[in-house]
């Protein structure tokens, strides 16, 4: 089976962007059936130039001054932004609790400010203290709704293709401290940026045995004012979330070790890389494993929107959950920090579902919440 599961790797990556290890890049918008027929259907990234040229934000958003007074007109009107020490909310982090080679799912410390001290926060954010607007659950329809006259409330000619306008919008304000770790969405995802730029790394849903999905303790950093220092709290009772374990720019003190854990990964065929510029869209088929980077524009900030719409739970969603069952037997058994998800197992259903659930961002940011939240479900059709 490792043999057959490894040529799928190839053909998924021959078929998806043919020989090129570049991902398609269309210079203006495609029709609405040529996006359905050649991407959505294909499940094919793209990227799309002079795609938001025509919005006000790409201009308009360049300086602090327009931003503050658009949104700091209500002195009680509050904005949520993620701290954490380093920039990867939502990430793997050293188990306060435990060996220092053990892992946990870490996220981050959520405070609502006034829109002008969070733009101060992130243009001043440092080693030890980072500042990310990052808040998700569609925020940019809530805590900054004053800008939606800046961009369209949806992307038309997805719209048209998908059937349905987007289920979220979200607002992304950070710099280059900011990271997100792989993970994936279940949602086709269109995302626009409007100021600096975004380097993403992008693996078909049929890696998923190269991301090594683990089980880490669920834990929260808080942040003290008085200190100006952050602790790192693992859940009580412990919870497991689980989340992929490959960070694919490893330090050069745990590269080896990395390289060693990870051969899958490591050792297999390259992600795909690209970078998306203002007013470039990526489109992200539903259940991509995705990293993210970025670089910030002359005023050390990068600024993006983008449009979740609900995938078509259909026959691919079918054939992603049987592969995900398949416990892929490497050559290489490593010793790792967390628990694995034996799909082979009789808790397979249970793996997978919280897979479904928790390397999934937008249910990432919620998962300290109760399951009863309409963020934090089973994706349905």
């Amino acid at each position: 089976m490792q043999e057959e599961i490894e040529t799928l790797w190839e053909e998924v990556r021959e078929l998806s962007l043919g020989s090129s290890s570049q991902v398609e890049r269309l210079h203006s918008p495609p029709s609405p059936l040529r996006f359905l027929r050649e991407f959505v259907s294909a499940n094919k990234p793209c990227i799309i130039s002079n795609a938001t040229l025509h919005w006000p934000a790409i201009s308009s958003w360049s300086t602090d001054s327009y931003l503050n007074r658009a949104l700091s007109s209500d002195d009680h009107h509050l904005v949520s932004v993620h701290l954490t020490p380093n920039g990867r909310a939502d990430a793997l982090a050293p188990n306060p609790n435990g060996d220092p080679s053990s892992l946990c799912f870490a996220s981050a410390h959520v405070e609502s400010m006034p829109f002008h001290l969070a733009l101060l926060h992130i243009s001043n954010s440092k080693k030890g203290f980072v500042a990310y607007a990052q808040q998700q659950n569609d925020c940019f329809r809530t805590e900054y709704s004053a800008l939606a006259a800046d961009c369209e409330a949806h992307i038309p000619w997805a719209t048209e293709a998908l059937g349905c306008l987007p289920e979220a919008v979200n607002l992304w304000i950070g710099n280059h401290f900011s990271e997100t770790s792989f993970h994936k969405d279940h949602y086709e995802n269109l995302y626009a940026v409007v100021s600096g730029e975004k380097h993403f790394l992008l693996l078909p849903p049929t890696d998923v045995h190269r991301m090594y999905i683990r089980q880490y303790a669920q834990a929260h950093y808080s942040f003290s004012q008085a200190t100006g220092e952050f602790t790192l709290e693992v859940e009580n009772p412990v919870r497991y979330v689980p989340w992929c374990s490959v960070n694919p720019y490893p330090s050069p003190e745990t590269r080896d070790r990395e390289i060693s854990e990870f051969p899958l990964y490591f050792n297999g065929p390259k992600p795909f890389e690209c970078t998306v510029k203002a007013g470039e869209i990526l489109y992200l088929p539903s259940m991509w494993f995705h990293h993210v980077r970025q670089s910030p524009d002359s005023q050390g900030r990068t600024i993006a929107i983008n449009y979740w719409y609900d995938m078509q739970f259909d026959i691919k969603y079918a054939y992603f959950n049987f592969l995900q069952s398949i416990h892929y037997l490497s050559t290489h058994v490593p010793t790792l920090p967390g628990m694995e998800c034996d799909y082979s197992s009789s808790d397979a259903s249970e793996c997978n579902l919280r897979d479904q659930l928790c390397t999934d961002s937008s249910v990432a940011n919620e998962v300290e919440g109760s399951k009863d939240d309409e963020n934090y479900r089973t994706p349905v059709s």
